[in-house]
């Protein structure tokens, strides 16, 4: 358990970084395309995802802005910085 733990800590920043690279998402769009990505080895909660994605913002790597999904429900995006 403590191995998959600690392979999740350093895979899922990453695996976070490189589906913001293709376009900007917002958090349960993130956790529906982690579970499908590689047999859902990547799949992690909200209470996972959030903390990363504000840990991540905290260092500069994403930043996010509210905006008005497609369902015109507000949703926070978050997109690689610059």
């Amino acid at each position: 358990m403590r191995i998959e733990r600690e392979l999740m800590r350093g895979a899922g920043p990453v695996a976070i970084l490189k589906l913001l690279s293709a376009k900007e998402r917002y958090g349960y769009e993130l956790v529906s395309s982690l579970e499908s990505v590689g047999d859902g080895a990547l799949a992690m909660g909200q209470s996972t995802l959030y903390p990363m994605l504000y840990n991540l913002e905290g260092k500069g790597c994403v930043q996010s802005k509210w905006k008005e999904g497609e369902s015109g429900k507000q949703r926070k995006y978050y997109t690689l910085t610059g």
